[in-house]
């Protein structure tokens, strides 16, 4: 059995990846299992040393890694090298700081107690294709500074960057097996998770994937981080900057051609200013240029498969069934999805009841702030949401209400290397980044000594 990569603007087969047959998969296994025993003694300078090697490898080959990108899943190619970096950054950072964020915590007890964090082994990866360097070095560079090792099963149509990554690290001088990516098919997932060998495991994808890994991760005792599905909220109130609020929405719903899970889906503007923020936020998407990803000036390239597109196209059509109004775009050819607007959506339909992944922006009226606070919360996803004011006081008691694990005030939501990031309901559990994220696959034991 073979994997396609396939480029999503010329629908081009650019690779074909052999999936592992068992027996090889098997010694994957066992190698990761042979690095972890000598990977966890290791120092966190060593550690550091590689990890840094590896932040200039990626800077160094930006362009190249960034054109791999875009040719296997289809983003504008500024937005590729852009990936590279911000994943190198996070590479420098853990290098930088693993060590004093896994230091001992002492308690104040009468006899001596304190806590250590020892890595817990080999880590399995399942990740998703929209992000295709950042998903990985976000949870990899963590995981490998804190003496633990990692398998990745990356998304099908990316196993080019997979290999490429992968590659990356064995050039930066990590041992073999610390990081290795595995070309393999969805029925081998349980037996990797059920292996002794496997301490936990780590997903970024959707609801569906997210439901059936935890499930097995269940199954077989493994501890668990899911970051999945999102439809954030962006809430915009009457007093807040609407050009502001407006050029960053535009931005928010067409970064990644709109396929990211932390980003703006639900537009949520109070009635008060709903008309004059449609204006201006039409006008912004309408002068956007879509095309080729790798000419100068586009600034969106094709969605990443057909199925994406195709299945945007029929969640547009029955939004609209269900009373939206369009009011500009929609039009779709192949994996080219025109940026499109619609307005007077409701809680019921499609629109704002799944997630569209893709560069659909849904405006929703509210009557008022705790109107618009109670539309965003009535979702089962809670990753992250914004809110737009000049009333900064109000604008923090209205965060503290909010149902997400990240909330950004006249901002645009993002990760940082520094933030926990995570969502809650049928966003996932767990955290990456951050003191937080670091310690989610570390034993946390407690000595006591009288």
């Amino acid at each position: 059995m073979v994997f396609k990569s396939i480029n999503p603007f010329s629908q081009e087969v650019i690779a074909v990846h052999e999936v592992l047959t068992d027996a090889q998969l098997n010694r994957k296994l066992q190698l990761s299992e042979r690095a972890f025993k000598e990977w966890k003694n290791t120092s966190f300078q060593e550690r550091a040393d590689k990890m840094q090697n590896l932040a200039r490898i990626l800077r160094e080959n930006k362009e190249k890694l960034g054109l791999l990108i875009t040719n296997e899943m289809g983003k504008i190619v500024s937005e590729s090298i852009a990936e590279v970096e911000k994943s190198a950054g996070n590479c420098d950072f853990y290098a930088e700081n693993a060590e004093q964020m896994l230091k001992e915590e002492y308690y104040d007890t009468p006899f001596k107690s304190l806590s250590v964090y020892d890595p817990m082994g080999v880590v399995f990866a399942i990740m998703p294709w929209n992000y295709p360097f950042w998903q990985v070095l976000r949870y990899a560079a963590q995981t490998i500074m804190s003496g633990n090792v990692t398998l990745l099963k990356h998304a099908p149509n990316v196993i080019g960057c997979a290999k490429a990554i992968e590659n990356a690290f064995l050039e930066a001088g990590f041992p073999k097996g610390v990081f290795q990516q595995i070309t393999i098919d969805i029925p081998q997932v349980e037996s990797v998770i059920a292996s002794d060998i496997i301490c936990g495991v780590t997903l970024t994808g959707s609801e569906k994937a997210g439901s059936s890994v935890a499930s097995l991760a269940g199954k077989y005792i493994k501890k668990s981080v899911m970051e999945l599905g999102g439809s954030d909220a962006f809430i915009v109130l009457h007093d807040a900057d609407l050009e502001k609020a407006a050029t960053v929405a535009t931005q928010s719903r067409i970064l990644n051609a709109g396929q990211a899970c932390i980003c703006a889906k639900r537009f949520i503007v109070t009635e008060k200013v709903a008309d004059e923020f449609g204006v201006l936020f039409a006008q912004k998407i309408q002068s956007l240029q879509q095309g080729n990803p790798l000419q100068q000036g586009i600034n969106m390239g094709p969605l990443a498969r057909l199925d994406l597109a195709e299945k945007l196209e029929h969640q547009l059509e029955q939004s609209l069934q269900q009373g939206a109004k369009l009011i500009l775009g929609g039009e779709r050819e192949n994996c080219n999805f025109q940026p499109t607007l619609i307005d007077f959506v409701t809680v019921d339909s499609v629109a704002f009841q799944e997630e569209t992944f893709g560069p659909l922006a849904t405006v929703i009226r509210a009557k008022d702030e705790n109107d618009a606070v109670t539309i965003a919360n009535n979702h089962r996803y809670g990753l992250a949401s914004s809110i737009w004011t000049k009333d900064l006081e109000n604008a923090f008691q209205l965060a503290r209400k909010m149902e997400a694990g990240n909330v950004f005030v006249n901002s645009l939501v993002r990760s940082d290397s520094r933030v926990p990031f995570g969502g809650i309901k049928k966003s996932g559990y767990g955290r990456e980044l951050g003191t937080v994220g670091i310690k989610e696959f570390m034993n946390m034991k407690s000595l006591i000594i009288e």
